[in-house]
């Protein structure tokens, strides 16, 4: 799965990387983002594509309690198509999540350990991701999100079963076209991202509170 992530880079940063036409969202440093809190990410709107801020864990629009979103931070990407949370987020309603890295804890003689894993070169990805909008009590709409996951490539299979999908930069514009690209399409684009191209590195167990952030959280230990 994917619990806690990172995003550091400056919001210009995103913005080129991205191709940000319109950025709808302040984005400041993160570097330690938990569920239920706000997170950028990247949509596209008429060819257009635009930095938006949404609350992570998804509420599909059917939902009856809001505190269903604190269970699908994730969501697997072998049943997301037949799957009625995630089904007509996955044909109409895609997102790319900025991030610049993730945490798994990997569980070594009895304790858990947290692993900080990024690209080796330190630069931004897009995590695939799939974005609803849910119809509050007072009327107004909450726009949420959830990470998917797949199944883990080489450097964290010893760390963890799963791994969220972490989109190849030519494979985001396919991801984000909803209207040409339809769900059999981008079904291929949820595979493991490549090893050769990440590190996986302990850090301080401060990480295991959401409240602590800041960079020396992701130092090595």
């Amino acid at each position: 799965m994917c619990g806690r992530y990172t995003m550091h880079h400056t919001a210009q940063q995103i913005e080129v990387r991205f191709g940000i036409s319109e950025a709808r969202a302040t984005t400041t440093e993160r570097y330690n983002i938990a569920p239920t809190q706000d997170v950028p990410i990247v949509v596209e709107e008429e060819g257009a594509r635009y930095l938006e801020m949404v609350q992570w864990g998804l509420l599909p629009a059917w939902a009856k309690d809001p505190s269903l979103g604190r269970k699908i931070i994730n969501a697997r990407s072998e049943t997301i198509a037949e799957r009625p949370a995630f089904k007509p987020a996955l044909a109409r309603r895609r997102c790319v999540i900025p991030s610049d890295g993730f945490y798994e804890w990997k569980t070594e003689e009895g304790a858990r350990q947290p692993i900080h894993i990024r690209r080796k070169d330190g630069e931004l990805f897009g995590f695939a991701g799939l974005w609803e909008e849910w119809k509050q009590p007072d009327g107004t709409p909450l726009r949420t999100c959830t990470i998917i996951t797949t199944s883990p490539n080489k450097i964290m299979d010893p760390i963890h079963n799963r791994m969220p999908v972490i989109l190849l930069p030519e494979d985001e514009a396919t991801w984000l076209d909803v209207t040409a690209n339809k769900p059999a399409a981008v079904l291929r684009l949820l595979r493991p991202y490549p090893t050769e191209l990440l590190e996986a590195y302990p850090v301080d167990r401060r990480v295991n509170i959401p409240t602590i952030e800041d960079p020396t959280l992701l130092n090595s230990l």
